[in-house]
């Protein structure tokens, strides 16, 4: 049987439920018959798998290392995820430093089969972690089923802190955050962007960012996301205008206003 997340509602009303019953829904699908198989199989047999073409010759294998990064779109790409995961990270011609989505860079760089790289398949906890991201993962792919933004906002709370701590530079962040697709829909969205904003120069999207995020939490830098109740704001304002914008053609202008002043 499909695992089914509930979900009662949309919005910030939904999102609260879901927070509340996070930890034993996760708990029930990660310990499905389905989910253990497949965990176990990873845990069993990572530690062999000693370069990037064993790697992506293992359906099984790469399914759950693709999912741990939200990259299971890629399964079928195997001469993509090959060279990904040969070329590494430490140059700066590798595959994965010149592409905008920087998942590509986090994935191979868990693997250490490129250039000058250790090998980590061999380390248990690191494979751990990589299986039990998976699981988290395909959770939050069972919420999207039920309603997208879940997923979104889901994916937000770990990885906007996880950005917000990077010793980085402040700019540095934001690029990151608009090489990561589900942060940079959760922003445009919270901060009011048109779709078309992704057309315009990067520098210029830079810009419009940090006034936009300066005018709703008067601060630009993404440093304050390191603080719970600063992505607790974000996540409610970026539920409450997407609930608007599916509802926008049915209510009125005082009822738009309503619900903005419900995730302040």
């Amino acid at each position: 049987m499909t695992f089914q997340p509930v979900i009662p509602s949309g919005g910030i009303v939904g999102w609260r439920f879901l927070q509340r019953t996070y930890e034993s829904q996760l708990q029930s699908f990660s310990s499905s018959a389905a989910n253990e198989r497949e965990t176990q199989f990873f845990l069993d047999n990572i530690g062999k798998i000693q370069s990037a073409e064993q790697l992506v010759s293992d359906r099984r294998l790469l399914q759950v290392a693709l999912g741990a990064f939200g990259l299971e779109g890629d399964l079928d790409n195997r001469f993509f995820i090959r060279k990904i995961l040969e070329d590494g990270t430490q140059a700066d011609d590798a595959l994965s430093n010149r592409l905008a989505d920087k998942r590509y860079r986090e994935f191979s760089d868990a693997f250490g089969f490129g250039p000058g790289a250790v090998r980590k398949t061999a380390l248990t906890s690191d494979m751990e972690q990589i299986a039990q991201a998976n699981l988290t993962a395909r959770f939050e792919i069972a919420v999207g089923e039920s309603d997208e933004t879940m997923r979104i906002s889901l994916h937000a709370q770990r990885e906007l802190s996880d950005l917000a701590n990077r010793t980085s530079s402040a700019d540095t962040k934001w690029f990151d955050l608009m090489g990561l697709p589900p942060l940079r829909s959760m922003m445009e969205t919270a901060l009011g962007l048109p779709s078309s904003f992704a057309q315009l120069d990067i520098d210029k999207q830079l810009v419009e960012f940090k006034a936009r995020l300066l005018k709703l939490t008067g601060s630009e830098d993404l440093a304050q996301f390191s603080n719970p109740k600063s992505i607790e704001k974000l996540t409610d304002t970026y539920l409450a205008r997407s609930q608007i914008s599916q509802l926008q053609n049915t209510i009125s202008p005082a009822q738009t206003a309503l619900i903005l002043l419900g995730a302040v």
